[in-house]
């Protein structure tokens, strides 16, 4: 996918409803409240051409980068908003059951993405990311469009 059918992915987000419950779109995921794409899915880190994590990991990055500069011409620059702190306070909240629920997308963001470039634009949230589920999955670039506000 070019930058352009990522932007124009954005945008639709931006301008479409959210779902009433959890599932999936054309996108990606959604729920009450907000949207989750996955705008550019790597391939496996062993495959034949012997691209190495650490190269699509930077090149995820640095694809994310360039959005965040044309999102940065409309909205300003981003917010760095780091989830390591939030996907603790997730464990340890499951594991104690003190009710200190992190409401979706959030928890679900903090065990999949280490940080978010983010704005707060026309009253709704937008984020982008690059995740790894784990160090044999795919990284997969991601927008997030929500009206949760992060916690």
């Amino acid at each position: 996918m070019s930058t352009a059918q990522h932007l124009a992915t954005i945008d639709l987000l931006c301008s479409r409803e959210f779902p009433a419950e959890y599932g999936r779109s054309d996108a990606g995921a959604g729920g009450p409240g907000y949207h989750i794409a996955e705008l550019l899915t790597s391939e496996e880190f062993w495959d034949d051409d012997g691209t190495r994590r650490e190269e699509t990991e930077e090149q995820y990055e640095a694809e994310r980068d360039g959005l965040s500069v044309l999102l940065a011409d409309r909205w300003g620059a981003p917010a760095v908003f780091g989830l390591s702190s939030l996907f603790e306070r997730t464990l340890s909240a499951g594991e104690e059951g003190t009710g200190d629920e992190i409401p979706e997308p959030w928890c679900s963001l903090s065990s999949l993405v280490p940080d978010l470039h983010l704005w707060q634009a026309d009253g709704r949230w937008v984020a982008l990311g690059v995740s790894q589920w784990d160090k044999e999955l795919p990284f997969q670039l991601i927008a997030v469009v929500t009206e949760i506000d992060p916690p």
